[in-house]
């Protein structure tokens, strides 16, 4: 009995020290996790912005407006987040030597887009239209009612669906690697074939990303908390 379990121990030290001691192999882990986070952010700052725009584009009283922005977010929900990297690699930035990180940033910033547009869409028409009404009544603007009445509200409402979102663009730069990106999943890819062990780099990439998404929830959580105290004042 103990032999056995002096013996396993001996392997797991072994392997944990053979995936990510030896050769400095956490600080490519570490790098990976970098480029994920970096990837991430830039995607969701892109993502946020693009899907506002074509959240009112959608809501628009233009015909025009309403069916680029419908079309837009068909096509890009319709289709798989892997494919459009690569036509974003390998088709719109082949004859263009632009930085990897940067190629798939745009690619997943404009798939977050379509499904930020549609929550952002669903939260602003979630809004009572009475309050719309009553803010013209006082005077306001389409503008100011929008930016004083709507969205404050509109944002409470979305919150929880874009938090999700922002999770699951978190958990989706995990195919950056398809472009050869060594974000963290592709780190815990190479560790692996120099190894020929799969548990500890890549059990210990899953436990990152866990963190991280838990961190995120957590952040988001503790946001959503607030903005509910703030309406009960």
């Amino acid at each position: 009995m103990f032999d056995w379990l002096a013996a396993g121990w001996a392997n797991f030290c072994e392997g944990f020290y053979n995936n990510l001691i030896h050769a400095d192999r956490w600080k490519l882990l570490l790098e990976g996790l970098g480029v994920t986070l970096e990837i991430t952010c830039a995607a969701i700052v892109m993502g946020t912005i693009l899907g506002v725009i074509l959240a009112f584009m959608k809501m628009s009283k233009i015909k025009l407006f309403r069916g680029i922005a419908k079309t837009y977010i068909e096509i890009i929900r319709g289709t798989p987040t892997t494919v459009q990297l690569l036509i974003m690699y390998m088709g719109v930035f082949a004859s263009v030597s632009a930085p990897k990180w940067i190629v798939a940033s745009i690619a997943f910033g404009m798939n977050s887009a379509a499904y930020v547009a549609e929550i952002v869409r669903a939260g602003v028409e979630s809004v009572d239209h009475g309050q719309i009404e009553a803010g013209r009544s006082l005077g306001l603007s389409n503008l100011q009612t929008t930016m004083k009445i709507v969205l404050p509200q509109a944002i409470k409402i979305a919150l929880p669906t874009y938090t999700s979102e922002f999770i699951v663009l978190l958990k989706e730069t995990s195919i950056a690697g398809y472009i050869a990106m060594e974000d963290l999943t592709k780190v815990a890819s190479m560790i692996t074939s120099r190894t020929f062990n799969a548990w500890f780099p890549l059990l210990t990439a899953a436990l990152l990303y866990f963190l991280m998404t838990f961190t995120l929830a957590k952040i988001f959580g503790c946001l959503e908390r607030r903005l509910r105290k703030s309406d009960l004042r």
